[in-house]
């Protein structure tokens, strides 16, 4: 037997022994799931897209992309639940999860929702599109601590009684048979909870800002527990404060203030990118970007992921 068959026979031996173990409940089966969680955990910058696209063909090329994550838009896309559960399915990549020996998706679907009326209506959006199986929420326009409270809150399940982290209590309805099914797991309900409120937690709570009012009260809206993260959104910024461009000196300190929030408190925080930017904000500590939208990984896109992992130093 040569060199290079003896090292396929040993992964695929690894993978089988590492199925078997998942299939059994072994320490496998508590891997990490959230892929974007895990680069967060170990400090690496993640890097993603912005789809508007719900074909199946679109969603094979974003499985096999090399990003870590997809964000995928409900607030200017229609919102689809139906159209999401096939992109999900389309993403599934049977071929990878054999090679690694895990569920973990090698890219992350995540959602942003449209978030239009109150109270009631947002927490019905959060419900259906975490049944369906994704992996986080992106609220936009979150202006206020409240508004981050109740994300919090839609994205959790109510708490056992005896739960150390019974707070903020959850509003979540339980019906999570298709999004166990699609995560593969039996212990869905336990790990279906905000990181990092719970550390096990494979559901990210990612808040947008993108107004002069979410800016002013950052350090409120990043002290609610269970937030995963903040988004800031530079064009709705832009203008939101009046300016016809992101690049305006006023736009980029209110992006600074924002940033230096979530340094200070540890929390992840993201921004749209390019080529001509991925390096400055990744180096500026931002800990995830979008490096482009749609059409899988186009040259341009590529080429952002490409100088943006040069700038966080990943080789992947």
């Amino acid at each position: 037997m040569s060199t290079t068959e003896r090292k396929c026979t040993q992964r695929l031996l690894l993978s089988l022994v590492a199925l078997l173990a998942f299939a059994s409940g072994g320490a496998s089966a508590q891997q990490r799931l959230n892929k974007l969680i895990e680069l967060f955990e170990n400090d690496e910058p993640a890097f993603g897209v912005l789809s508007f696209d719900y074909s199946l063909n679109n969603a094979r090329s974003m499985a096999s992309s090399g990003l870590d994550f997809v964000f995928i838009d409900m607030e200017h896309a229609p919102f689809d639940v139906e159209r999401l559960r096939q992109f999900l399915l389309g993403m599934t990549n049977k071929r990878s999860i054999l090679e690694k020996g895990s569920l973990q998706p090698d890219v992350v679907p995540l959602v942003r929702i449209p978030a239009a009326g109150g109270a009631e209506e947002l927490v019905a959006q959060v419900k259906q599109v975490l049944d369906v199986g994704v992996y986080g929420v992106f609220f936009p326009s979150v202006h206020t601590r409240e508004d981050a409270l109740l994300a919090v809150r839609a994205t959790r399940y109510p708490q056992y009684r005896d739960a150390p982290d019974y707070e903020p209590q959850g509003l979540r309805g339980r019906n999570p048979s298709n999004a166990a099914w699609y995560w593969g797991v039996r212990d869905y309900h336990a790990r279906a909870d905000v990181w990092p409120l719970d550390p096990q937690g494979e559901l990210l709570a990612m808040m947008f800002i993108e107004s002069p009012q979410g800016v002013e009260n950052i350090d409120e809206i990043i002290s609610v527990p269970g937030l995963g993260g903040i988004f800031i959104g530079p064009s709705d910024l832009s203008t939101s404060m009046g300016y016809t461009s992101p690049a305006a000196p006023e736009v980029e300190a209110a992006i600074q203030r924002v940033l230096a929030a979530c340094l200070a408190n540890d929390v992840p925080c993201a921004i749209t990118t390019g080529a001509g930017s991925v390096q400055q904000r990744i180096e500026q500590g931002f800990s995830f970007v979008t490096v482009g939208a749609d059409g899988g990984l186009n040259a341009p896109a590529a080429n952002a992921l490409r100088l943006g992992r040069e700038a966080a130093g990943r080789d992947d």
